[in-house]
């Protein structure tokens, strides 16, 4: 089971979707130096100690996160600048 799993509905065409997550993983890496690349519709995401994924399709966009031991102590800081990007993003 993931440590972060958020799931945000939007009726957003797909490739505006794509690049709004585009947009908040941009952000993320930043904030939390992760690197990302983009299969297909999903953009996976990794550094030491947090891997996951944010996928994305006409109707939702789901994002998960496994943290390390060392990361679990930031899993709400992490979880709060998901919602608040994604909030910037599809509100």
């Amino acid at each position: 089971m993931p440590s972060i799993d958020i799931k945000r509905s939007h009726d957003r065409p797909l490739a505006e979707a794509r690049k709004a997550i585009q947009r908040v993983a941009d952000h993320i890496a930043e904030k939390f130096a992760v690197e990302c690349a983009w299969d297909g519709n999903t953009l996976n995401f990794e550094r030491p100690g947090v891997d996951g994924h944010i996928k994305v399709n006409a109707k939702s966009v789901h994002v998960t996160a496994n943290l390390g031991f060392l990361f679990m102590a930031l899993k709400g800081p992490v979880e709060r600048e998901i919602h608040r990007y994604l909030d910037e993003e599809f509100s």
